[in-house]
């Protein structure tokens, strides 16, 4: 069985990740594309049927949500536009994956939220959220290895970078003057949220934040850095730093267990078994393996539980607020110079 889909968008995203994805996949069969305008939908150069704001009557967003053929969207648009694609798919009765994050902020969150289980929905159509570091190999198997160590004792997590005005993503027009929070902080921190709980598990998920930040970049507002402590629900701590305005480069996610520890850098990952300085410890490089950057694996995982009639735990509009909610907390703690954000949604 195979769902017809429609792609939503025809940025930067759709064309490196979600397209070549949709297309790999068996679970699912490309119908129609969609795009603000025809001329960046033909950019794609995909021969499937093109929907437009200005190829006129018949062929706009809604005409393509009255096509029969088509099951399910992909929706992968600006933060700021995102809500009203996924609330008029739902009415629609089309299953529906969205870009992450889940929106601009918890408020409007939890609104889609309640309207995705309201009876505005027709034919039980589902809402999922993309989230492509949850279906990076070594993320998942990070995650197997620190379940295999023991208590966890701490947490480091890092990602540096520095996003410059010759960046693909800051050519695009709404990530140079954001109309929603954070910035690059909340647009792509929100990944590196997603992967920091992957690993700490249900032991130890978080339950309160306090965090500074900073813009370090004028090109990059409101803020560009944010360095946060977390406090868990176990009682441990840990530290969590993203900058997209520094000089430093790379990343790290470290989780330091009683029978050793567990460090993602980049596509490597290295356990470190015993509880003395020179334990013993391997590395696994998952750019060997062909991990990519996880949409394929997202996308098909999606495609499949759609055929089987259900959605995915990991894809829960539940799981992107408990993502959102950190960033949130993050950056209302960093304006009030680290005062205390409790976490309510966090699961």
């Amino acid at each position: 069985m195979t769902i017809g889909v429609a792609i939503i968008g025809s940025g930067i995203f759709v064309k490196e990740h979600h397209l070549p994805a949709v297309q790999l996949t068996p679970h699912l069969t490309l119908k129609a594309i969609y795009s603000r305008s025809l001329k960046s939908a033909q950019a794609l150069g995909v021969k499937v049927d093109l929907y437009s704001d200005d190829s006129g009557a018949g062929k706009t967003y809604h005409d393509l949500l009255l096509d029969d053929s088509i099951a399910a969207v992909i929706i992968a648009l600006p933060i700021l536009n995102q809500p009203e694609y996924i609330e008029a798919a739902l009415a629609a009765g089309k299953h529906v994956l969205s870009e992450k994050p889940i929106a601009k902020d918890l408020k409007r969150a939890q609104g889609l939220i309640e309207y995705s289980k309201s009876d505005k929905v027709k034919g039980g159509a589902t809402w999922s959220v993309a989230e492509n570091y949850r279906y990076l190999g070594s993320f998942v198997y990070a995650r197997q290895e620190v379940q295999k160590l023991g208590r966890i004792l701490g947490f480091t997590v890092k990602s540096f970078g520095n996003v410059t005005a010759s960046d693909k993503y800051y050519k695009t027009p709404w990530r140079q003057h954001p109309g929603y929070q954070g910035g690059f902080v909340l647009d792509g921190g929100v990944h590196f949220v997603a992967a920091t709980r992957l690993l700490l598990g249900e032991e130890a998920k978080p339950v309160a934040l306090t965090a500074y930040s900073t813009l370090l970049r004028e090109q990059l507002p409101p803020v560009d850095t944010v360095n946060s402590i977390w406090l868990t629900k176990s009682g441990i701590s840990g530290t969590f730093s993203v900058s997209f305005g520094t000089t430093l480069f790379g990343s790290e996610y470290t989780i330091a267990c009683e029978k050793g520890s567990v460090s993602v850098m980049g596509s490597k990952v290295t356990v470190r078994e015993g509880e003395e300085k020179d334990g013993k410890s391997s590395t696994v490089d998952f750019k060997e393996r062909g991990q990519g950057n996880g949409v394929e694996q997202e996308d098909a995982a999606w495609g499949e539980a759609l055929t089987k009639g259900h959605t995915l735990p990991n894809q829960s509009p539940e799981e992107a607020l408990a993502d959102l909610e950190i960033l949130e907390k993050i950056l209302r703690s960093g304006e009030a110079q680290g005062k205390s954000e409790t976490l309510q949604f966090q699961i």
